[in-house]
């Protein structure tokens, strides 16, 4: 009688413990998504099968760039490469408020340069199929003027159409995968300014650097955007580098002395020496190019604007 007692007890010890596994397997997920824009320390996944979902980071989610032709080899990479309109992979659970917790964060390489690349400003812009418009039209009326040259306008004017019509595919396929900074409020800024050819953040514009960081901990479901800047002096790669360095400084005092999350903050942008602000004929000019620009954002759905 007792051994039957102790039978039964143990039948229903496992029968429970297969249970609690099946129901943890159930809520296990697999998604995959374009990431349409990060809000604080969560991201909006945008979904064929599932729409958009909400995916929490957490310290411990792990962020993977996979490698190789089968994808069997991986680098783990800081949750900052999580930027908008990356393809990914997620792994997790739900959690109460149906937010996707992530475990792991999967992406390619290629997609995570094809990302940066139009951060960097190397995606064609309107201006540019305005321009294209602008010489169909110029091109229209040269043939009108001279039949002669009518055979080889038809030619340009149709080469042009095509690249006009692949242009206007690439902004509207972009504008789809990439968030836009029209969505987000900026609420503080800062310019940090660089001596020529180095990366190093000068002591005058640490307490501003701080100050921001004080100001965004203060701040709901922010995000920092970091932009890296450089002048045209010297080659363009030396530049592309310098860009780089010195955003990815500015992010490690954020992080380190400024107390930002990692979670709360985008890849830094190697901006190279797009948007210059200022000529590169004088010095003066060239030192307003050698920047990095820190951003407060906060998604207008938060606000309320």
């Amino acid at each position: 009688m007792k051994h039957d007692k102790v039978r039964r007890t143990l039948s229903l010890s496992l029968t429970l413990a297969t249970f609690c596994l099946l129901c943890g397997i159930a809520t296990a997920q697999n998604l995959q998504g374009v990431i349409d824009g990060r809000s604080g320390s969560t991201m909006t996944l945008k979904t064929q099968g599932s729409g958009n979902v909400v995916v929490v980071l957490t310290p411990s989610t792990e962020v993977d760039e996979v490698q190789g032709i089968l994808k069997a080899r991986k680098k783990e990479m800081a949750v900052t490469a999580l930027i908008p309109g990356l393809p990914v992979q997620v792994q997790g659970t739900y959690n109460a408020q149906n937010q996707l917790v992530a475990d792991v964060v999967k992406f390619k390489g290629d997609d995570l340069r094809n990302a940066e690349d139009y951060q960097a400003g190397l995606a064609p812009t309107q201006q540019q199929v305005q321009a294209n418009q602008q010489q169909i039209q110029q091109n229209q009326q040269q043939m009108q003027q001279s039949e002669m040259q009518i055979q080889a306008q038809k030619q340009a004017l149709a080469a042009e159409q095509e690249q006009t019509a692949a242009n206007r595919a690439a902004i509207a396929a972009d504008n789809k995968r990439f968030g836009e900074l029209a969505d987000y409020n900026i609420l503080g800024e800062v310019t940090v300014y660089f001596a020529n050819g180095s990366t190093e953040i000068e002591s005058q514009y640490k307490p501003q650097l701080l100050q921001l960081a004080q100001q965004s901990l203060g701040t709901k479901a922010y995000v920092l955007q970091v932009q890296g800047y450089a002048s045209k002096v010297g080659s363009a790669a030396f530049n592309q580098k310098l860009s780089s360095e010195r955003a990815a400084n500015v992010t490690e005092f954020l992080e380190q002395q400024g107390n930002i999350p990692l979670t709360n903050m985008l890849a830094p942008g190697a901006m190279g020496t797009s948007q210059q602000v200022a000529p590169d004929t004088t010095a003066e000019g060239q030192a307003e190019d050698r920047r990095v620009v820190v951003k407060i954002l906060q998604n207008k759905g938060i606000s309320g604007t």
